[in-house]
């Protein structure tokens, strides 16, 4: 098994996907780190200070502005009104939300990465790992040598889970090395809150939690990567599905962009939850951010995440093993 995952390391290697989504990320680093150092500089410009207290006193009085708006949905309005609540309470206990650091750097990142981005790349990677065997014509090859189906695609997915490590290491370092040039590499002890649980009476404080950003962002890493093995996988069930490699990366691009609309449209649709795509943002819990659909908590999108990951990953052993190869 140990050569057979080295074997396939060493192809994802010499196809230099790996290097080319370094490149991505840290171009898409710097971008972000470059609009977040614009955004300080307009705030300290506006307000004249640097005291994140009257910046977050500002922004609490813009989102009070915000919510006296008739135009707006109730869908928007209950969000701003749980940030309203949230930004008060930071307030009120004396705690910089967004203390400057590439550390909060790497929070925000993250945060805002783990239901489009992080899962496109694993996607490039996934959405590979077999079709291309059909494609170059060496599926044949492969499945010639002495050993077991189950074990050559055991060999390709333990390859998977390496390489999606990878490339969450990969955006943590890049976000780091890059955005600490700018904000400092400072702030790993700096305190933050989690435990906000939002109910449909409003934002419920009574289990928050002090932590530090180091121990937060342990959190957030374990997140991110459960949903990109999750991806990955079902990526690399279409893989061994469809033989042609762009097919299946435009099915699963059509259903990260959908889940992506969907978060935003689908309060009322109930049944919606069980959607995989629904489910990805799982940073939101922890965060204290409204769920997509009312009742859904972090165990339930763990619990709907596992299945999907369960079912992909059978439905890949089972075709990969009684298929013909021709």
């Amino acid at each position: 098994m140990n050569k057979l995952v080295q074997n396939e390391m060493m192809k994802l290697i010499a196809k230099k996907r790996l290097i080319v989504i370094a490149i991505i990320i840290g171009v898409l680093v710097v971008l972000f780190t470059y609009a977040q150092y614009k955004t300080v500089q307009t705030q300290r410009e506006k307000l004249g200070t640097n005291d994140w207290r009257t910046i977050l006193q500002q922004q609490i009085i813009d989102t009070q502005n915000r919510l006296s708006s008739s135009r707006m949905q109730d869908e928007w309005k209950k969000q701003l009104q749980i940030t309203l609540q949230q930004e008060q309470y930071y307030l009120d206990h004396d705690i910089n939300p967004s203390e400057p650091g590439a550390p909060t750097f790497i929070r925000v990142f993250f945060e805002n990465s783990i239901d489009l981005f992080i899962p496109l790349m694993v996607m490039v990677i996934a959405s590979d790992l077999v079709s291309s065997e059909h494609s170059l014509g060496s599926i044949k090859l492969l499945l010639t040598r002495p050993v077991k189906r189950w074990k050559v695609l055991l060999s390709k997915y333990f390859t998977l889970c390496l390489a999606i490590s990878l490339i969450i290491a990969i955006a943590g370092i890049l976000s780091y090395l890059i955005s600490g040039l700018v904000f400092g590499y400072k702030g790993w002890g700096t305190p933050i809150l989690t435990g906000f649980n939002v109910t449909e009476s409003g934002l419920n404080t009574s289990g928050v939690k002090l932590l530090k950003l180091w121990q937060y962002l342990l959190m957030d890493f374990g997140l991110v990567w459960f949903v990109a093995v999750v991806v990955g996988t079902l990526s690399f069930m279409l893989s061994v599905l469809i033989r042609s490699t762009a097919a299946g990366m435009g099915v699963m691009l059509a259903a990260l962009i959908s889940g992506a609309i969907l978060n935003n449209m689908v309060s009322s649709w109930e049944s919606a939850k069980y959607f995989f795509m629904v489910n990805l943002t799982l940073t939101d819990y922890i965060r204290g951010n409204a769920p997509p659909i009312q009742g859904m908590t972090l165990s339930f999108s763990l619990m709907v995440l596992l299945v999907w990951w369960a079912i992909a990953l059978v439905v890949s052993f089972f075709v990969f093993t009684k298929k013909d190869v021709y």
